[in-house]
């Protein structure tokens, strides 16, 4: 299955639409809570990503049986130094955007923590591109 979907830069009140519209897939395919919550979350700091820091972005979520694959592709000014960006507290964000509770800089290490494989790719002046997979629980055998 796959699903894509536009994030607007700049676009607060929007800001976790996708992760929620994915949650509810995610849920009507009888995953378990604890993937979902994983995947939502990796994807709602990715979102907000988009919003913060770039003007537009897509995420396009392929479901396949055994694992979700998630990427988001915006369009934005792009990650000089992504190890320096992969460290908790670091952020760009603007003041206006700190004022209104985000750009803590917890955004990459939250992915990072909540996926089972997380790939930045960005070019400065150009955007940033992240893929995050995540697996899924084999699903348990039913005892008589």
């Amino acid at each position: 299955m796959n699903l894509q979907y536009e994030i607007e830069g700049g676009d607060f009140t929007r800001a976790g639409n996708v992760s929620s519209q994915v949650k509810r897939v995610l849920k009507q395919l009888s995953l378990d809570a604890q993937t979902i919550k994983r995947i939502v979350i990796a994807l709602y700091e990715a979102e907000v990503n988009v919003v913060a820091h770039a003007f537009r972005g897509v995420a396009s979520v392929d479901i396949q049986p055994d694992r979700i694959v998630v990427v988001i592709d915006d369009e934005g000014p792009g990650i000089p130094d992504i190890a320096q960006a992969m460290q908790e507290g670091f952020s760009t964000a603007s003041p206006e955007v700190r004022e209104m509770g985000f750009g803590a800089g917890m955004g990459l290490p939250n992915m990072l923590r909540n996926v089972d494989q997380l790939d930045v790719r960005s070019v400065v002046g150009r955007g940033t591109t992240i893929t995050m997979t995540t697996r899924f629980p084999a699903p348990k055998a039913d005892t008589p």
